[in-house]
């Protein structure tokens, strides 16, 4: 018979979705075709295909597989991955108008919680699409609808963290504490009411008993035998079930009833306490109804046990006998058997007081000391015993058993609860056989009857309570631990997202601090130690970030994030071997990564050699177009090489390709400083420092295009804003106390200069500077002493400074000729 056409579709299905899964994206690929040639009009078969293009990186062919369906919005899976391979191949539109022609098919859809070691949903969430299109809509160039993208996707979802980091990088003004929180909507998606989505996964499965987690991908033996409930349908029917697929098929029709009877008995007895059962041993099954009054099966061959089969009339035992069928399984390990302790008129309340007894009699040792299920004896001519325990038994045990069974289901729980010898491993004499049977090496023993031959410590088991409650506290508590966890994850990620909104900002020290604040462990990972280094970085605190880079090398030795970062660091502090070191070992261990360009480009720059530097920093730009500070770093070495024309044109493509670059706005500020073009000097630096306002430097410069354009009292002001924000940068402070020394505020001018005296105790310019103070205030002695140090400390600069000291007769006015 020829197979069917949907099976064949499902399994290839599986192969390409196991393969997937896998990460082996070559036969995914492989069987991906043949699913598209099987069945090419289904959308299914054109994603899948696409989607293995798009794992092995080829995103053209992605594209135009999934073109068709995609585009059209009728296939969300398809219209997802179009959407993402027209975000890498710059088709921002097309991806746009493909996930709004979908929008009915996720806007109202939620995955969070849903995902666990063995499920996974089957399409994109309202989340996820809107984080793509934020993306999409940012490289788009359309600020304010990315921003709201941005936004419905972290509403939906707070733990969409790229969602937040582009809401940080374009400069929006994020409220924490409005974004990462718990929502109803979020403890809605979790499931609560089940403990971590486990529960799910067993109704999925066909699992009967809900409060019994086993694993969703087990297999046909474990999730038979491995259930706690006695009744369970695949644990009492373990023998004679095969496996098909999902469901379990009974390999006899005749079995049909049985089965019913059992999920009748379950439904009837759910709220009534049920014996917890060893999972080695099958349980008994006890029914309430009359008309089946017991099943068991027997295991030892060889001879081939028999089994008790159904009947009307449960007061006849012999008619209970019957031979089993020929479809019957045998196994080793597991068996059930005929039980006849319960009275046969049909009276609940014998019935519900045996069941307790026998819940009671629950558990004895074998030899080797291990828990087995016990089990009533059975009164079976033809039940297999051991040749000593034949001998010492006769049938009309049983007649004596059925006769007394009322009065003893009467007194069964009193008799539990009486002390007993130890247990005998051989057969008492005058024994009836009714005691609980123990196994030995495949062979039974009859012990005590009446059930006496239960641990004291084990009666007590009579009056447990029903383990259903327990078992509901214990789905209660799951249920707090599991709100806890989120808790504490929305916790993290505020400390985390503070310090990054922070570092976006140029709130330097705000970020420290949020980033100090996170426990150790989270501390020392890669992306928080390489966080708190662009901090220092973005303070001017070489020394400081340098550390931590350094730490990161370490920790995470193949990182290439931020290492050109780490490499202008290691420019500025000079430090030539150790930057040759770093730009070789990141070029050898990623040569076409744009960062380790830019690091061996540094090093040359530092070298003085700046048309090698140039050519670096272009293949940095080649191999990533948007890589704005390899751009900037183009425009740095132009100047060096008064090309200012070829700066400016690399300043500009810097801030096309990031326009929060500040970086690039400084650079042109200084190029039109340089050209003479205070104005337009002045705005750019303006421009980047509303993108930086706490970077001292930036506020400098302004400073210095109004002193230059003749403004001493405005600039004055900005050097002052800039001491505030770098109290220890030498630099800052020299070009405060020489704008007091302009207006002549003399007092605070020499305060500032012995400050700077401390901190830069061997610059010449400092001590010539003193001595235009002193000479200013008619201290000839002091101007002379600092005018000597100068010429001690830079003798290039001899000629003005004898000229400063030749001058000391003069009543001259101020002028900085030294560093004019």
């Amino acid at each position: 018979m020829a197979p069917s056409s949907a099976a064949v579709t499902a399994q290839l299905r599986q192969i390409v979705h196991y393969h997937l899964d896998h990460h082996s994206y070559d036969n995914a690929h492989f069987f991906a075709e043949r699913l598209a040639a099987h069945d090419p009009r289904a959308a299914e078969s054109a994603y899948l295909l696409a989607l293995c293009h798009f794992r092995l990186g080829d995103h053209k062919s992605a594209h135009e597989i999934s073109k068709a369906s995609g585009y059209r919005g009728n296939h969300l899976n398809c219209a997802y991955i179009f959407a993402q391979t027209c975000l890498s191949l710059e088709r921002y539109k097309d991806g746009i108008t493909a996930l709004e022609k979908a929008r009915g098919l996720w806007s109202y859809k939620s995955n969070f919680g849903k995902h666990t070691a063995t499920t996974r949903a089957a399409a994109p969430d309202s989340a996820s699409v809107l984080c793509l299109l934020g993306r999409l809509y940012t490289a788009y160039d359309d600020r304010k609808k990315a921003i709201l993208n941005f936004e419905a996707a972290l509403k939906a979802n707070p733990f969409m963290w790229d969602a937040f980091q582009s809401l940080c990088d374009m400069g929006v003004n994020v409220r924490m504490q409005n974004i990462f929180k718990l929502n109803d909507a979020l403890i809605d998606g979790m499931g609560l009411e089940q403990p971590s989505g486990i529960l799910s996964e067993q109704r999925d499965n066909g699992i009967i008993n809900p409060m019994d987690p086993l694993p969703k991908k087990s297999s046909a033996r474990t999730a038979i035998f491995d259930a706690i409930d006695p009744f369970d349908s695949q644990r009492s029917a373990a023998s004679n079930e095969v496996l098909l697929g999902n469901n379990y098929l009974s390999s006899g029709s005749g079995e049909n009833d049985f089965m019913s009877k059992i999920h009748a008995a379950r439904s009837r007895m759910a709220a009534a306490p049920e014996p917890i059962h060893d999972p080695v041993e099958s349980p008994t099954v006890t029914n309430g109804d009359t008309n089946f009054s017991r099943v068991g099966l027997v295991v030892e061959p060889p001879p081939a046990p028999t089994r008790r089969t159904r009947n009307t009339q449960p007061a006849d035992q012999g008619s209970l006998d019957a031979a089993p069928k020929p479809g019957f399984r045998l196994t080793a390990k597991r068996t059930q058997r005929v039980q006849d302790e319960y009275p046969s008129e049909p009276n609940p309340a014998i019935l519900r007081t045996s069941a307790a007894a026998g819940a009671g009699i629950e558990r004895k040792r074998t030899v080797s000391g291990h828990p087995v299920q016990p089990r009533q004896p059975s009164e079976e001519p033809g039940a297999p015993q051991r040749r000593s325990a034949r001998i010492n038994m006769f049938r009309s045990a049983n007649a004596k058993t059925n006769s007394t069974a009322v009065a003893m289901g009467a007194a069964a729980t009193r008799e539990l609860r009486k002390a007993r010898p130890q247990i005998s491993r051989i057969m008492r004499p005058n024994s009836s056989g009714t005691g609980v049977g123990r196994t030995v090496s495949g062979n039974r023993k009859p012990l005590e009857e009446n059930g006496m031959d239960v641990d004291q410590a084990e009666a007590p088991r009579v009056k447990e309570a029903p383990p259903q409650p327990q078992v509901l506290k214990n789905v209660e508590s799951d249920v707090v631990k599991t709100e806890e966890a989120l808790r504490s994850l929305v916790d993290l990620l505020k400390k985390l997202g503070s310090g990054y909104l922070a570092l976006s900002q140029y709130r330097s020290a705000d970020a420290l601090t949020a980033y100090m604040s996170l426990p150790r462990a989270q501390h020392d990972t890669p992306w928080v130690v390489s966080q708190l280094g662009r901090a220092y970085y973005e303070q001017a605190s070489y020394a400081e970030a340098e550390k931590y880079y350094r730490k990161l090398r370490i920790l995470a030795p193949t990182r290439l994030q931020d290492m050109e970062v780490y490499s202008t660091i290691l420019w500025h502090l000079k430090r030539e071997t150790d930057l040759s070191f770093l730009a070789h070992e990141l070029v050898d261990q990623s040569w076409h990564s744009p960062q380790a360009w830019c690091a061996l480009g540094n090093a040359w720059s530092l070298a003085r050699d700046h048309e090698q530097a140039l050519k670096c920093f272009k293949r940095a730009t080649q191999l990533d177009p948007k890589f704005a500070y390899a751009f900037t770093l183009q425009g740095h070495e132009h100047v060096s090489n008064e090309e200012y024309e070829k700066a400016l044109t690399a300043y500009r493509l810097a801030i096309s390709a990031d326009r929060r670059h500040y970086n690039a706005y400084y650079g042109i500020g200084r190029v039109y400083e340089k050209l003479g073009s205070y104005d337009k000097a002045n705005t750019h630096f303006h421009s980047a420092s509303s993108i930086n306002p706490t970077n001292a430097v930036l506020i400098c410069c302004i400073g210095n295009v109004l002193e230059k354009q003749r403004q001493p009292v405005q600039a004055l002001q900005y050097f002052s804003k800039a001491t505030e924000l770098a109290p220890h940068a030498a630099q800052t402070r020299y070009k405060k106390a020489r704008a007091l020394l302009a207006l002549n505020r003399l007092d605070a001018a020499q305060k500032e200069l012995e400050i700077l005296k401390t901190l830069a105790p061997d610059e010449a310019t400092v001590h010539f500077l003193l001595g235009k103070l002193y000479k200013t205030l008619n201290d000839k002695g002091s101007a002379v002493r600092h005018f000597t140090i100068a010429l001690n400390l830079d003798p290039k600069a001899s000629q003005q400074i004898k000229e400063a000291i030749e001058s000391l007769e003069d009543d001259d006015s101020f002028d900085d000729s030294m560093m004019a």
